[in-house]
Parts: structure tokens; sequence; C-alpha cells
């Protein structure tokens, strides 16, 4: 079991951008980054391609197109870690309609193959319930946990936080999401491509 999948199909050519975060959102200057000695063949292409390219690349790590286009733009980046520090720093940032939106593009966790049915009864249940008061996916990066634990940890951390008050949900659920984008954003750069490749795969 992983963290929530996401949702699928891509925002129309010409789609506005993200509304402006709410007055008083906490922001955080992404400094430029000078050229270096890329890590690996995966960041070479990140550096390289195209802005759209890119953009539709990191939205696949997180649905807030605010959020992709301030992490594309300041580009090159030097190392993976370079990189995953500025994600960082814009899933902080992440308020208001930016923060809706990426949450609105998660869907539930799926369950692994062979997991028994009064699991998935439990698992849907259990999600129903928490889309019905928070209004959007439960979002929880389970890093960490070996495969045989996260049915059990996500089934626990859902019913703990279905008890918060929504203004504690969404802070939370803002930090699962940072975790998640990382980590996307780190399996994403990683991959290997064809030599002279264009754009990242996704």
């Amino acid at each position: 079991m992983s963290g929530p999948a996401r949702r699928q199909g891509a925002q129309p050519d010409g789609a506005p951008p993200a509304a402006q975060r709410s007055e008083g959102a906490r922001t955080r200057a992404i400094p430029a980054q000078g050229p270096g000695v890329h890590a690996h063949e995966g960041l070479a292409r990140f550096n390289a391609a195209p802005a759209a390219a890119a953009e539709a690349a990191l939205l696949a790590c997180c649905g807030s197109r605010g959020w992709a286009r301030l992490i594309a733009a300041h580009r090159p980046y030097p190392t993976l870690d370079a990189l995953l520090a500025a994600a960082d720093e814009a899933s902080y940032d992440l308020a208001g309609a930016d923060l809706d939106e990426a949450l609105a593009d998660e869907t539930s966790a799926g369950l692994p193959p062979g997991t028994p049915a009064a699991a998935h009864t439990a698992w849907e249940a259990a999600h129903a319930e928490y889309e019905s008061r928070f209004h959007h996916a439960f979002v929880i990066c389970l890093d960490g946990h070996r495969p045989e634990e996260q049915l059990n940890q996500a089934l626990s951390a859902i019913h703990h936080r279905m008890s918060h008050p929504p203004e504690k949900e969404r802070a939370i659920a803002a930090e699962e999401l940072r975790r998640l984008a990382r980590a996307r954003l780190s399996r994403l750069i990683g991959r290997t491509g064809p030599a002279g490749s264009p754009s990242v795969p996704v």
C-alpha cells in the first residue's frame, strides 16, 4: 500500500493559474540556483526540459499549479538535495486555493493485491466518512513503514484524524502532502531515460 494515488487527467491548455495565496499566508523565497555538477541524468533532464514539460512532471508530484510553476522557474538545481529543499519550501508555503487545488488532486490510496475483503470494506467506509467530513481525500505518507504494516497504520491514522477539527486536520494533511510530494519527486528524478531525452518521464 502506498500513499494516496493521483487523480487522473491533466489541466486543459489555457486553464487559469492557481489563485493567489490568501493574504497573510507564509511566503518563503526560493533562491535562484546556479550552475553545478548534476548528480545524475534525471536531474539533468529536468533542468533542461522546456518549462511546460517540467511543470507537467512536477504536477505528477503535487497537484498545485502554483507549486509546479515556482519550482520549475528556479531551475537549474545543482543537486537532487537542492531540488528537494526547494520543493519543501514551496510545500510549506501552500495555503488557501493552492492547497485546496493540491488536496483536490489526491485520491484514496489503493490496497495491495490479496488484501482481505473485510479490510477493503473497512478502508472504504473509513475513507468515505473522512471525505464527507473534510471534503478531500485522506492524505498520508507511509514511507518508512514496512508493506505489511501499512494497512494497519493507515486505518489507525484515518480513525485518529477523524476526530480533529477541520483546521488542525488541514494542517496535518498539508504536511503529509509535502512528504508525499518530496517522495514522488525523488522517485521521478531518480528514473533514467533514453540518452538525450528532452523531458522528464512521469
